[in-house]
């Protein structure tokens, strides 16, 4: 190796500059994903500087050399984040002053797209991360048309840094498949103390009106139509059809645009609308069995959180539940797109409660080993690689 390589993996601590469109307190993966990577750098000694537009919750307009704050435009049918506007000569006069190591670009939005334009001309090394499937969500908003353009435009952008940074393997096969170059593979973790299953709660679990031999089915999430809900529902109605001598309660966890057409459809179903830290970890360990249907993510937080919790988890074999589940053992999967498997699935683990006790236990025993800690210094060793790289950005095709 040599000796400018050796000093770049050594530098005892680096100047890292975080670009994003979300973050806390804003509820979603993408933000809570950034949450710990930001916390476990500057846990390693790493100075961060986050760069996202500011929010309604922030206290005072002031940046500062840890927080630096653009202008940003809600973002339609997405209420209470903000879309983050260009802001290429603030950063470029704030990074002329105090120039970071390097940057990691975790959204493609026009913050993002002013961040990598001030980074080719300062020639500071790029890390970007491929957090969202926005082209998959365009035909769920009517906008099926942009998808084309859409996946263009990402491959365009994740091509002219140093590295894309993908959540799973299925998420890295597909993008590989579309022409996206230099992706590196940065799991996700999860917090085993707050997420464990004695957060397990009788009185709320009262309040949903199941006693202990209920069955609460339990779907965290963002309530909108790229999480395949319909299925959500389908699954349920099969699944009191099957046991009709057992109670179960449908128990919903977030909000979103199709909450009030949900209320309508399930009016027996328990909305509990969003919830956080320890609430949130009550809700998981109140649960029993946890349907994911969604076909659209990257990775999906929740399904870890879940397994943490010691839930009986159905998916579809992708992102995190490929990657974690082992169908069987620690939980139940479908293959893609299979909406009988998935049913199928979830009635499989409710066939016999001592199936379901075995593959709750193990789902805890395997997520108890997924923590953080190793995610943040992986990503970390993919932060100090992109400055062993030229000083030059990737040129990139043009944007078609």
């Amino acid at each position: 190796m040599a000796a400018a390589d050796t000093a770049a993996m050594s530098t005892p601590s680096l100047r890292i500059a975080l670009i994003t469109e979300t973050f806390a307190p804003e509820i979603n993966g993408v933000a809570n994903t950034l949450g710990r990577l930001v916390d476990g750098l500057r846990a390693r000694g790493h100075h961060v500087q986050l760069v996202r537009p500011r929010q309604n919750s922030d206290p005072a307009p002031k940046s500062d050399d840890h927080l630096l704050l653009t202008r940003g435009w809600p973002l339609p049918g997405y209420p209470g984040l903000q879309w983050g506007q260009s802001a290429l000569h603030k950063l470029l006069r704030r990074w002329k002053l105090q120039r970071p190591d390097v940057l990691y670009i975790a959204t493609e939005g026009p913050l993002g797209l002013s961040a990598l334009r001030a980074a080719r001309r300062l020639r500071i090394p790029v890390v970007s991360g491929f957090h969202t499937n926005f082209q998959q969500y365009t035909g769920h908003y009517g906008i099926g048309l942009l998808t084309r353009a859409l996946t263009n435009y990402l491959r365009w952008f994740h091509n002219r840094t140093h590295m894309t940074l993908v959540p799973s393997a299925s998420q890295n096969i597909e993008l590989e498949r579309r022409g996206f170059e230099r992706l590196a593979l940065l799991a996700r973790g999860v917090d085993g103390q707050l997420f464990h299953p004695a957060k397990r709660s009788a009185p709320l679990r009262q309040s949903w009106g199941l006693d202990d031999d209920g069955i609460a089915v339990l779907h965290v999430g963002r309530l909108a139509p790229e999480k395949n809900l319909g299925l959500l529902a389908k699954a349920f109605r099969a699944l009191q059809a099957a046991y009709p001598q057992r109670t179960l309660k449908l128990i919903l966890v977030g909000d979103g645009p199709q909450r009030a057409s949900l209320q309508q459809q399930l009016p027996d179903a328990v909305f509990c609308g969003l919830q956080r830290g320890e609430a949130l970890a009550s809700h998981y360990a109140s649960g029993d069995l946890f349907l994911f249907p969604s076909l659209s993510e990257t990775f999906g937080n929740v399904v870890l959180e879940a397994l943490a919790c010691g839930l009986g988890v159905v998916a579809f074999d992708q992102a995190a539940a490929a990657q974690h589940i082992r169908h069987g053992h620690n939980g139940a999967l479908a293959v893609a797109q299979d909406q009988q498997g998935f049913i199928d699935a979830a009635n499989w683990l409710l066939e016999d409660p001592e199936s379901l006790r075995r593959v709750r236990l193990n789902a805890r025993q395997h997520a108890a080993r997924q923590g953080w800690a190793a995610i943040v210094e992986r990503f970390e060793q993919h932060l100090r690689s992109a400055l062993l790289r030229a000083p030059e950005l990737p040129a990139g095709r043009p944007l078609p």
